[in-house]
């Protein structure tokens, strides 16, 4: 069984969320935010709209999440 950085999820239907986020955990997004826009030469973005493409790049590149999703193909 492969082991997975999460814990299971209890119901998997598209809901819209609303998140409390810890204030250092905000603190970084919005830094994160800042360093990116100045890498590609923008304004800062909204640090909120980075937890989507965090996410997905999470799960892209949890190996336990890969190696699980390929046993259940089979």
């Amino acid at each position: 069984m492969a082991k997975l950085k999460l814990a299971p999820i209890a119901d998997d239907k598209p809901v819209k969320v609303s998140v409390e986020l810890p204030a250092r955990l905000h603190r970084d997004l919005t830094r994160y935010a800042e360093i990116l826009g100045r890498e590609a030469g923008q304004p800062s973005g909204d640090p909120l709209r980075l937890i989507v493409p965090m996410l997905e790049r999470f799960i892209a590149t949890d190996r336990g999440f890969a190696k699980a999703k390929q046993e259940r193909k089979s």
